[in-house]
């Protein structure tokens, strides 16, 4: 049986406001400023506090740097270009776990029980503690949640 797992996302289409904003941190990082860029957007919006914040955060900036600015601008882009999934979202039937980070400020709560009331079928799990990144900053609950849901 096909299943869907969404973690952390947003089913709408990029706003004007965020696209814009986007651009400015794409011509950033096409100038060489991708580790300022990485720090200033994820410190406030990815991450929950905690005793591994600062951790985490260095292995995501490590990430980066390995995968280079053309990787960052390449998922920009994408980002930008997204269309709205509601629709295809309401048309699937399968298990779906949503799950979210409760303190994920870029994909937050409302977009996660929006995806939730698209697909009633689907399990919502919300991770304490956690911000965009669950799987890093809760990688047990996180397991656990994804394992929960293998299983019905």
């Amino acid at each position: 049986m096909e299943r869907l797992a969404l973690l952390d996302t947003n089913p709408l289409p990029e706003t004007p406001q965020v696209a814009a904003d986007r651009m400015v941190r794409m011509g950033r990082v096409a100038g060489g400023d991708l580790d300022a860029v990485v720090m200033t957007e994820m410190k406030p919006l990815y991450l929950a506090d905690g005793p591994a914040r600062r951790d985490i955060f260095d292995l995501c900036l490590d990430m980066a740097r390995s995968m280079g600015p053309d990787a960052f601008l390449h998922q920009s882009r994408a980002l930008m270009d997204r269309r709205d999934q509601q629709a295809t979202l309401a048309a699937w039937k399968g298990p779906t776990l949503v799950l979210t980070g409760a303190e994920d400020r870029l994909c937050p709560r409302d977009l996660h029980d929006l995806m939730q009331a698209l697909m009633p079928q689907s399990r919502l799990e919300v991770i304490e503690g956690a911000g965009h990144l669950p799987a890093l900053e809760r990688p047990d609950e996180t397991t656990a949640a994804l394992l929960r849901w293998l299983e019905e």
